[in-house]
């Protein structure tokens, strides 16, 4: 019997010629990867502090640009009109002064838009319906089919008021100036009124004047002609003159017409 060979010693770090050399994992193979390991984190950590740091600033400004637009929502909310856009109506009445003169002024009454405005003015012109003195109702939009060739009845007083600047005064007129012009024969009419026509050739000719003491009465008055014929009657209020026109064919009731003129003049004037 051959004797037994002894058993070969481990190959576990030695190293053996032609092969690649091996050797276990120790103690100061463990240490360096924990150090590796915690300077890896190290560096991760302190570039996140670097990045927080460049970027830290623009935290409060965002912040800021926030809380900024929220105010201005909030103001913008409370400020916001919640009301409906209507028309505002003219007042009823306008206070205006001509000639130092104070007036209120129906504002339906004004004839011209420019002068529908409170404060001084020159002149204003106004129209009143007849016999019952209201403002006129708001003109109708009128087209050329609409127009009628048959002339349409005046229904309506008109009225000047405008400063007089110290001018001859009405009464004067027709105690000093209208005389000259007049014929010498005076027509008595009905209810106490009378009528001189002015002569030919003169600044009235083509007109005559129609007077009356109770009530009183002054009238200037186009004859008819293509058109009816229109009466100015005249008088003086402070710093003002007031000048009524009024249809000729009016005079056959006079006496309501002199006590429009009166009234109307009452309303404007005496109403302040």
């Amino acid at each position: 019997m051959q004797p037994e060979r002894p058993a070969a010693p481990p190959l576990i770090g030695r190293n053996i010629p032609g092969m690649p050399q091996s050797r276990g994992i120790v103690a100061a193979d463990s240490l360096h990867l924990t150090i590796l390991s915690l300077m890896t984190v190290f560096t991760t950590t302190l570039s996140s502090v670097r990045v927080w740091r460049r970027t830290s600033h623009l935290v409060p400004i965002i912040a800021g640009i926030g809380l900024g637009l929220a105010a201005i929502a909030l103001v913008a909310y409370l400020l916001w009109p919640t009301w409906r856009t209507e028309g505002v109506a003219d007042p009823e009445q306008l206070p205006v002064s001509v000639g130092g003169t104070l007036f209120n002024v129906p504002t339906e009454a004004v004839r011209m838009k420019i002068q529908r405005h409170s404060g001084l003015q020159e002149r204003i012109d106004l129209a009143f319906n007849y016999p019952s003195l209201e403002p006129p109702a708001a003109p109708k939009h009128v087209t050329a089919d609409m127009v009628e060739e048959a002339i349409q009845p005046v229904d309506r007083i008109f009225l000047s008021i405008a400063a007089h600047h110290d001018a001859l005064s009405p009464d004067t007129r027709v105690r000093t100036i209208y005389p000259r012009y007049l014929a010498d024969t005076t027509t008595p009419l009905e209810n106490g009124l009378t009528m001189r026509a002015f002569r030919e050739g003169t600044p009235y000719a083509g007109e005559d004047l129609f007077s009356a003491a109770t009530p009183l009465l002054n009238a200037r008055c186009m004859r008819d002609a293509t058109t009816p014929g229109m009466c100015l009657s005249e008088r003086r209020i402070g710093g003002a003159d007031l000048t009524f026109r009024f249809p000729r064919s009016w005079l056959a009731q006079w006496r309501e017409v002199a006590d429009a003129m009166d009234q109307l003049t009452m309303q404007l004037y005496g109403a302040h």
